[in-house]
């Protein structure tokens, strides 16, 4: 079950969904290339979490989109679901705001791909 937030810990949230989209991808970007991915490999996670083709996400950068209206505009692919863990301390699945729960799962392919995973793996899309 959930716990209930902090009010901190909701100042935070509202804080991340007002944030330009712009400003948290080159923090991914920092991110995987100082562990030897690729930014191709981080646009096609987020591409697959999101549904956007390259022109959408290209566009969503340039225009300074925030990151919950980079989600109202999102297809989140149904295999999200699957990709679970802890992230900045909170478990995925006790996260009950569904924007938050996009956002972590977001920070989890990233956290993931850092830590060396294919891609595959990352994605939840390996063969069974």
């Amino acid at each position: 079950m959930a716990m209930e937030q902090t009010p901190r810990q909701r100042a935070n949230a509202e804080r991340v969904k007002r944030m330009p989209f712009s400003d948290l991808y080159p923090m991914y970007v920092t991110k995987v290339e100082r562990k030897g991915r690729t930014r191709d490999e981080l646009d096609t996670a987020i591409r697959w979490l999101t549904g956007f083709d390259d022109a959408e996400l290209a566009e969503h950068l340039s225009t300074g989109t925030s990151v919950r209206e980079l989600f109202d505009a999102a297809v989140v692919h149904p295999g999200a679901v699957q990709i679970t863990g802890v992230v900045c301390g909170v478990r995925i699945a006790d996260i009950d705001d569904p924007l938050m729960r996009h956002v972590r799962i977001m920070d989890k392919i990233v956290d993931d791909l850092a830590k060396g995973r294919p891609l595959e793996r990352v994605l939840r899309t390996e063969a069974s």
